[in-house]
């Protein structure tokens, strides 16, 4: 298949970690062909969505890992699959680039994950539709429920609903002096809508990545476990990932979520689950994959190749 990655600048990748180039490497060994573009290579003219796609190949080389062939402007129908691998932040040029590939899929591309699925699962939010795994938690704006919240529940986490990797992540006791500015800065005094949740202890041990591939889980997940005096167990932050087998609970959570979420079209999902809490379901551009397989042997990049060349077949039956 010709394989379409929309990505960040390729120049930017840290090949040693980077899923996305473990995609490649894996796609590339089955004899697949890629091709990579940028979010500004999207464009929709005389009613068909375009990308100015370069095929690349991999060199197996550091640095100059890969060689990239001249643009050209082709039509994403044509693609055995596109693949939107951007990192976030999700502003509105993610959004857009999220109506370009659904109409592209409209057109008859194959998109994964799907893009009105990206659009639609907030990485925060949605959690929401899960509650029977969640932690208590509130989403609001006003000041007066998030200290309510926080008289409830003593020592709580308040995040926004846009961050990543761990960024304007607070934790909060109920007798912070700093609370009011806290709560102002993650707020922008009342006008930014944010995510408070109970803190949750077992953090020490890490925050899991939870992979689900086509529905089903990578029976490792990786525990992220904050660095001495840090509340956040993100990689970008400066944990320590550790892989681990799924535990009984990360299971059940992963068995619950798995089938919603591949109906939803989202071929590939990060769960992210502290002790037995569901506390994010990350659809973006879900990383992990080279520390799972590197410390454990399993061949992550492989399963979801697997998935993503049945649900390819699926579509072609169809």
């Amino acid at each position: 298949m010709r394989l379409a990655f929309v990505v960040d600048p390729l120049d930017s990748f840290k090949i040693y970690k980077d899923t996305t180039f473990a995609m490649m490497r894996e796609a590339a060994a089955r004899g697949h062909s890629l091709y990579v573009m940028e979010q500004e290579d999207l464009a929709w003219r005389a009613g068909t969505v375009y990308g100015d796609a370069r095929r690349i190949h991999l060199t197996g080389k550091k640095p100059g890992w890969y060689r990239a062939e001249k643009a050209k402007s082709v039509p994403l129908r044509t693609f055995g699959a596109v693949l939107m691998r951007k990192d976030p932040p999700f502003d509105m040029e993610y959004v857009y680039s999220t109506y370009l590939l659904e109409l592209a899929e409209a057109q008859g591309a194959r998109v994964f994950n799907r893009p009105r699925a990206i659009r639609d699962w907030n990485e925060k939010m949605g959690i929401a539709r899960f509650p029977r795994f969640t932690p208590p938690s509130v989403v609001t704006r006003r000041e007066p429920l998030i200290r309510e919240f926080l008289a409830e529940h003593r020592d709580v986490i308040l995040k926004p609903l846009d961050g990543m990797g761990g960024t304007s992540v607070f934790r909060v006791h109920e007798n912070d002096p700093n609370v009011n500015v806290i709560i102002e800065t993650v707020t922008h005094y009342g006008r930014r809508t944010i995510m408070a949740q109970r803190y949750i202890p077992e953090i020490r041990d890490g925050d899991k990545r939870v992979l689900l591939i086509g529905g089903k889980p990578v029976p490792h997940c990786l525990a992220r476990i904050p660095k001495p005096g840090e509340t956040r167990g993100n990689l970008a932050a400066g944990g320590t990932g550790v892989a681990r087998k799924l535990s009984r609970r990360d299971h059940a959570i992963a068995e619950a979520l798995g089938p919603v979420l591949a109906k939803e079209g989202l071929l590939l999902v990060g769960l992210d689950v502290i002790g037995d809490y569901l506390t994010e379901v990350n659809v973006t551009s879900p990383t992990c994959f080279q520390e799972i397989t590197g410390q454990t042997g399993f061949n992550v990049a492989g399963m979801f190749m697997d998935a993503l060349e049945a649900a390819c077949a699926g579509r072609r039956r169809k």
